[in-house]
């Protein structure tokens, strides 16, 4: 029997996820001779090979989506709808996350010990002003080696906004982008014949080593987070498909399932870029300016999964330290959840950096993150798929709404 590539990659998931439990189960080790050897090298060369195509995939397609879109002022129309999207599905994630988190009360399960937290020293993150006057970069190809990804999707916005000036001058620089797009695509489609071998190490290394002991009194925390996951997976991004860009749900998350099982294995937004964006430009018929502008910016500032994980966590913190959150304090985590997404955009280890800002302007104690620390690896994996979905879901959403309006526009109605 011959299988397609999704059903292969979904097939690792799940061998990867019952030999790495398996194994934590009844070899311990044996898992602990295989994983540096076996499961983690395959994981590492995937992601290797992946994050090779990030920088440059990033780059030519937003300087191609900014050239495809043309007009200065259509480009500033998608960019709103993009980040406008973005903000108000974080805050719809965030309400969901502390309102199922109220209502379950994760962190009043018996057998937690706030004693017995992992140690936990969170970074500073970057005040929002500065974040946002470090778009621009000093040096574009310094920011190319570091992979900050905001400063190259603004180089990259000036370059396509400046090859659409001048037009025919720059005929042959375009076509050598497009040459480029064309190869890195190319070199998408080879490596994703790598990844099923790549999920299951991935997969057989992170439940291999968590096991089910990471679990044992966070289990509840775990459901809680995973339900917010898919309520807000179904009704917010559903509701994206089904209302804005008048598609079917059903459609669209079977079409994309590809890339979300790679996001999943690889719990990495920006890693899973190229595969997202071959995914929802071929499967979805984004179109191509659109996808390459919409889904790298989201890869960046839109932490829906993220922000879910905040709300559950800061309620289950809460419980746990014996604090009762006022109407106030839920609000104002909310309200920081949002902004500071944008404020730590691009910066390593954001979500715990995020949740450090969250609990501290409530006042709770910061070590209390320790606590999740253990089952943060599994949930982040689930967390990234949710990430990339809604990137997508906002693309379709643009690339749709902009089809309309050219349709509009050619009738003379706009």
């Amino acid at each position: 029997m011959k299988f397609n590539l999704t059903t292969k990659i979904i097939l690792a998931l799940i061998l990867g996820a019952l030999v790495g439990l398996a194994l934590n189960i009844f070899a311990k080790d044996l898992f602990d001779i295989l994983d540096p050897y076996l499961f983690t090298p395959l994981g590492k060369i995937f992601l290797n090979l992946i994050s090779m195509l990030v920088v440059p995939i990033v780059f030519l397609s937003i300087v191609l989506g900014s050239a495809g879109l043309g007009d200065p002022k259509k480009l500033g129309r998608i960019g709103l709808k993009t980040i406008v999207f973005f903000l108000v599905t974080t805050c719809i994630a965030i309400v969901i996350g502390l309102t199922l988190a109220n209502i379950v009360d994760p962190g009043l399960v018996e057998g937690i010990d706030k004693n017995q937290a992992e140690e936990f020293k969170s970074d500073e993150a970057p005040p929002v002003g500065e974040t946002i006057m470090n778009i621009i970069p000093k040096n574009p190809l310094t920011a190319m080696t570091e992979g900050n990804m905001l400063q190259i999707i603004a180089f990259a916005i000036f370059i396509g906004l400046g090859l659409t000036a001048l037009g025919e001058k720059t005929k042959g620089i375009l076509k050598l982008v497009e040459q480029g797009n064309d190869l890195m695509m190319y070199l998408v489609t080879l490596v994703m014949k790598f990844a099923p071998y790549g999920t299951f190490g991935l997969i057989a290394s992170a439940i291999g080593s968590q096991g089910m002991s990471a679990l044992k009194a966070m289990w509840l925390y775990f459901v809680v987070v995973l339900a917010a996951l898919i309520i807000h997976a179904i009704i917010t991004y559903g509701s994206t498909v089904l209302l804005l860009a008048k598609k079917n749900p059903l459609w669209f998350f079977k079409n994309f399932s590809p890339a979300m099982s790679v996001a999943f294995s690889t719990s990495s937004s920006n890693a899973t870029l190229p595969i997202s964006m071959d995914v929802a430009q071929e499967r979805l018929k984004v179109s191509k300016p659109v996808s390459s502008f919409v889904q790298p910016l989201g890869a960046t500032i839109n932490m829906d999964g993220t922000a879910i994980m905040q709300g559950v966590a800061t309620v289950f913190i809460a419980q746990v330290y014996g604090i009762d959150l006022t109407l106030e304090q839920l609000v104002t985590v909310v309200l920081t959840a949002v902004l500071a997404s944008i404020g730590t955009a691009g910066v390593p280890g954001v979500g715990l950096i995020l949740l450090a800002m969250v609990l501290s302007s409530v006042g709770l104690p910061v070590e209390g993150i320790g606590l999740i620390l253990g089952i943060d690896r599994l949930l982040d994996m689930a967390r990234t798929s949710i990430n990339i979905s809604g990137d997508a879901a906002c693309a379709l959403f643009v690339s749709e709404s902009e089809k309309k309006r050219t349709i509009k526009e050619q009738r003379g109605d706009v």
